[in-house]
């Protein structure tokens, strides 16, 4: 029989107690660390009263820190994604979903992948003035620029921040094709500006969906807007002429993968057009994290689940294969996509694959003017 927590816990390891609105249960040190953080109990508890031993802990408050990155376009070489440039104004993400595939970079500063990632953010103030400059630079190229490829552009701090937002103006201006993939409702607030850019062909957004229930959102990705909310995204999106498509992701075969039909005619009577999907991917720490959460939030169905995944994988959790890495192998990998197929097919989504522009690219006066003014200034400090 297999164990019924964690691997390498030992025996008088507890769970961490839940922190309301947040995903992961605990924040063990990164692989990074040459010492392992974990709780443990001396045995004092049994002391405590017994109403007090489900109590949450108070919610943890999200920190920000300014990032202080001089580049904001980041390239990408992988064959398993139709885009080789990117743009994060975000490190870390408030949605706190518990499978996110970006949780191991926060382990590069430093952080956990747990509670850090979703409550340490670093935000990028100067994302704007560094697109202008790097989209003016002469040797630039354009093509089509990818947002929410890694943390979402529309976490709950955008509101205030508008880092995002001031990205998009810089891409209008430039005629510098966008396509978004966000799980939250709030990239409705820029409609204005994306339907503005549709409107050339160059702008396109997916909504991420993993599933309509919403006390299972809410376990699994409790800060990200409610499924219907997501839904009505894309209608608003629809609506107002902006390209928009449906990612069924990530379909995690024994939890959510049975609502993925559900999930698709939902988003095609909204107004989607495409969708797509791929299956969870368990890399590095998050392995440990998913099924400490699976084990407490799901204990009924753990077992089952990380079965099918290994299933999926070879018999390990995760493969980082080029290929296989998104989809999967053997049958129940094949499964999911024979399905996903056929209710594609008779949804009438794919039909049509918007080709953004990249020839209406320009750069704008204001741009120019700004880069010889920087090169004269340059110029200028190297002969002080």
């Amino acid at each position: 029989m297999r164990p019924t927590k964690p691997p390498d816990y030992p025996d008088d390891a507890i769970a961490e107690p839940v922190h309301r609105g947040r995903g992961a249960l605990s924040n063990e040190s990164s692989r990074f660390d040459s010492e392992r953080r974990i709780r443990t109990t001396d045995g004092w508890e049994n002391a405590a009263p017994a109403e007090a031993e489900d109590e949450e802990l108070p919610p943890l408050r999200t920190t920000l820190t300014r990032d202080a990155t001089r580049t904001i376009l980041a390239r990408n070489t992988s064959p398993d994604v139709p885009f080789d440039r990117s743009i994060n104004p975000y490190r870390g993400c408030e949605h706190g979903c518990i499978y996110c595939f970006a949780r191991p970079t926060h382990a590069y500063l430093d952080l956990s992948p747990g509670l850090d990632f979703e409550t340490k953010l670093l935000f990028k103030p100067d994302a704007a003035k560094l697109l202008v400059a790097e989209l003016a630079a002469p040797k630039y190229r354009p093509d089509v620029v990818a947002m929410g490829t890694n943390t979402d552009p529309y976490q709950p701090v955008e509101r205030e921040l508008g880092i995002t937002r001031q990205i998009l103006g810089v891409l209008s201006d430039f005629n510098n094709p966008v396509g978004i993939v966000t799980k939250n409702h709030m990239v409705t607030r820029d409609i204005d500006i994306l339907a503005d850019m549709a409107r050339r062909n160059l702008a396109e957004v997916f909504l991420s969906v993993t599933t309509l229930d919403k006390t299972l959102a809410r376990d699994m990705e409790p800060r990200a807007s409610a499924p219907h909310r997501r839904l009505e995204a894309i209608r608003a999106l629809a609506d107002a002429g902006v390209p928009v498509g449906v990612m069924t992701a990530p379909m995690i075969p024994g939890l959510n993968d049975h609502e993925m039909e559900a999930i698709l005619e939902a988003a095609a009577a909204a107004g989607a057009t495409r969708a797509g999907f791929t299956v969870l991917r368990l890399p590095l720490e998050i392995k440990e994290l998913f099924e400490e959460w699976l084990r407490q939030r799901r204990p009924d169905r753990a077992e089952r689940v990380l079965s099918l995944i290994r299933q999926m994988r070879g018999g390990a959790l995760y493969q980082s294969q080029f290929g296989l890495r998104m989809k999967g192998e053997g049958p129940i990998a094949q499964l999911v996509s024979a399905r996903f197929g056929a209710a594609v097919k008779r949804l009438g989504l794919n039909r049509i694959r918007y080709r953004l522009d990249t020839l209406r690219f320009s750069v704008p006066e204001h741009a120019r003017t700004a880069l010889v003014d920087a090169r004269r200034d340059a110029r200028q400090m190297k002969l002080l």
